[in-house]
């Protein structure tokens, strides 16, 4: 069982990931934040770093995809492979931030991958708004997310709410973390439980 978690910055994915791990003794894998060698360089200069970036996390998710589909364990990521290749690579051309040669060269690449991978047999998206995002980054403290601008957000979020909407790929579970505190509030997370079980009931 392959469940990946979306979601924009800031909104809890990786928190979730461990929580939803913890209770059904999955196993995970996550975004590669800490090790990530563009991650601090991409936010000081955009432009110079985005395809770089994108590209080491493609790889990265296209890599974890496929050890989950060969262990045949069940296994929580810590988001889609989709997200690079749909939401933030295209945010970052359009935002003039990866040149149109790079852009295409990306596309290029992610289209290889994607008849390799099979999508997840659950997604889950953290739906967040604006406030919410930028309160759980600042709560988290990450030096080299101290400069992500607003509306770099907000486009995102833009581009999650068309890429949900047009998902056609098996199961969806949308959670609206604004109005869930499920770090927190046992109440909330047994929500969370009690809608992942119905879905995968019935996938199963």
């Amino acid at each position: 069982m392959h469940i990946a978690i979306a979601g924009n910055i800031g909104s809890g994915k990786t928190t979730l990931t461990n929580m939803l791990s913890e209770h059904f003794n999955w196993g995970t894998h996550y975004e590669d934040v800490e090790s990530n060698p563009y991650l601090s360089d991409f936010y000081g200069d955009m432009p110079r770093w985005s395809f770089n970036l994108q590209v080491y996390f493609l790889n990265s998710r296209f890599r974890q995809v496929m050890d989950i589909r060969a262990s045949g364990k069940s296994v929580i990521q810590d988001r889609s492979i989709y997200e690079d290749a749909l939401i933030f690579a295209p945010n970052l051309h359009d935002m003039g931030l990866m040149s149109p040669r790079d852009f295409e060269n990306y596309t290029s690449l992610f289209g290889l991958m994607q008849t390799l991978v099979a999508p997840p047999d659950l997604l889950i998206y953290l739906k967040a708004s604006i406030p919410t995002l930028l309160r759980q980054i600042q709560n988290r403290g990450r030096d080299y997310e101290s400069t992500i601008d607003e509306k770099y957000l907000t486009n995102l979020n833009q581009r999650y709410d068309n890429w949900i909407d047009t998902y056609q790929h098996k199961n969806l579970l949308i959670l609206d973390v604004d109005n869930l505190e499920f770090p927190t509030v046992k109440a909330d997370m047994d929500f969370i439980i009690e809608k992942v079980n119905d879905k995968l009931a019935v996938n199963s």
